[in-house]
């Protein structure tokens, strides 16, 4: 044979002894997984929750309600809302009643969204929160 055919050959050979260890080698090492996670698992965790006791739905209060909704844009005047207390701003909102008020609370008006945004609010409780900020305001809704 040939030199060239030989170191061909041999070649060959060589690279034919080694595929399996190669492939061995190439082969993914088997991983822990729930080992893995453990090292790389944050250093802390955020929770969110309700803050303070838990009021059941339809029995929260107006005070809640506006402590948990309505004051965010009310006692500040946010978005055109009118501010808790100021007699002009509410005077032709109450001389629609507390059914007009009412109506226009569940529904949604302007910027705010229907319910105030309390999707499980109640009507009794849309209510209890309309007398409580419209008397504060200049009405006398019971």
């Amino acid at each position: 044979m040939s030199r060239i055919k030989l170191h061909s050959l041999t070649l060959a050979c060589a690279v034919a002894v080694s595929m399996p260890s190669a492939v061995a080698m190439g082969s993914k090492p088997r991983i822990d997984v729930e080992s893995a996670n453990l090292r790389i698992q944050p250093v802390a965790r955020v929770e969110l929750a309700a803050s303070g006791p838990k009021v059941a739905v339809g029995s929260r209060s107006g005070e809640n309600m506006i402590k948990a909704a309505c004051g965010a844009c009310h006692n500040a005047g946010v978005a055109g809302a009118p501010k808790t207390g100021d007699q002009g701003a509410w005077a032709p909102r109450i001389a629609l009643g507390l059914d007009g008020l009412l109506k226009s609370a569940i529904a949604g008006k302007n910027a705010m969204p229907p319910k105030g945004g309390v999707a499980d609010a109640t009507e009794d409780e849309i209510k209890r929160a309309i007398v409580v900020m419209a008397n504060q305001s200049g009405a006398s809704f019971k």
